[in-house]
């Protein structure tokens, strides 16, 4: 157990973070990029951290760099036998479920993997909740792109249709059905406290970008790997428009939804959408322009016309939901983002300390946010 007065004082003054302090947490993914910022905040609030991941997805791994302090499993999201088995050992209050195959473009070489992952991944998770009631709080998390996308340029709502033209997007929509499915057959919340004690929510996140992210196929990432290597960069979709956030924003909204379940509130056991204002809902390359400046435009890059398979051109996410009912707000624009992310890699070239980096940037986040 983390002593409380190790913890940074900040994370104290909001009864939102003191409500996961010695709580006992399954984050389902945690070795993944998201999932291990999230390990890491957790850790800093004094939580007992359960991770359950089938690998480390990247190599160099922020996982491995940053290594937060976490009960760390290696097992199958598709292994409901193995899973089960891991919530009834732990029994944590509150499970956040992050693991998935999370690439458009890799969804389709693997196809079938994606299916399984996402879409039987969540099931299995959900499932374990039926005969296990000391679980009080779920929350999964989805993608901006479970959305039926027109390309109308509009800001999706939660209460939009779903959809997925790609194999990623369409297991992405079939988990978020899933998802609504258990909460009405199983944990309805009309039946809350009566014959059942879990409430079920998901999130739905725009372009998450940050320090330590590894991954293929993504601009932040790509532009890091050329960086590194003293290489020119290649950008696939130019004009796509997305809505961009740093890790640490969905974060806050993912652990300030948590909150609320377990404490209970009902009304929170439905879908939410966490992305930027409006003014960060840039295009790829103006995207790349700024993490050129940001790097005394060390990097040249060029556009690959090569075809490719098939990308939404336009994301954007109406938050409108969570600002108003969940008081809810990004707090770092997309400058300030890539300023965090040109931070954590100067200091990951230099081979500094980047768990304390990390560490550093949520504590100044935690100064700006309401959570």
């Amino acid at each position: 157990m983390i002593n409380k007065n190790s913890i940074h004082p900040y994370l104290h003054t909001s009864i939102h973070q003191r409500i996961f302090f010695n709580k006992k947490i399954l984050v389902t993914g945690h070795t993944g990029f998201k999932g291990t910022w999230l390990c890491l905040w957790l850790e800093m609030l004094g939580a007992k951290v359960i991770g359950y991941s089938i690998d480390i997805p990247t190599k160099p791994s922020l996982f491995e760099l940053v290594k937060p302090k976490c009960i760390d499993i290696r097992g199958d999201i598709r292994d409901f036998k193995l899973l089960n088995s891991v919530v009834k050992k732990y029994k944590p209050e509150i499970i956040f479920h992050l693991a998935a195959q999370p690439l458009v473009r890799l969804s389709y070489k693997k196809t079938l993997d994606t299916y399984q992952t996402n879409v039987i991944g969540t099931a299995n998770i959900l499932e374990t909740l039926k005969n296990n009631n000391f679980v009080k709080a779920i929350v999964a998390i989805t993608t901006d792109k479970v959305y039926l996308n027109n390309e109308t340029g509009r800001a999706f709502k939660e209460s939009d249709s779903l959809g997925g033209y790609d194999p990623y997007s369409a297991s992405k929509a079939a988990s978020e059905i899933i998802i609504s499915s258990y909460r009405d057959s199983f944990f309805n919340i009309k039946d809350y406290k009566k014959t059942h004690n879990t409430l079920i929510a998901s999130a739905r996140a725009g372009n998450v970008i940050g320090g330590g992210d590894f991954a293929n196929d993504r601009i932040i990432p790509d532009f890091i790997r050329a960086i590194l290597s003293k290489k020119s960069l290649k950008i696939r979709n130019p004009k796509a428009i997305r809505p961009w956030q740093h890790v640490l924003e969905p974060l806050s909204g993912y652990l300030l939804l948590g909150a609320n379940l377990l404490k209970g509130k009902k009304e929170f056991a439905q879908s939410w959408n966490f992305g930027p204002e409006k003014k960060d809902i840039k295009t790829v390359e103006e995207i790349v322009k700024i993490m050129c400046l940001n790097f005394d435009n060390k990097i040249k890059y060029s556009i690959d016309k090569t075809q490719q398979p098939h990308e939404a051109h336009y994301l954007k996410l109406d938050i409108t939901k969570a600002k108003k009912q969940l008081n809810w707000k990004p707090k770092w624009n997309v400058q300030i983002a890539l300023n965090k992310i040109c931070e954590w890699t100067k200091a990951y070239q230099q081979k500094q300390d980047v768990r304390k980096i990390c560490i550093e940037q949520i504590k100044e986040f935690t100064d700006y946010s309401i959570f």
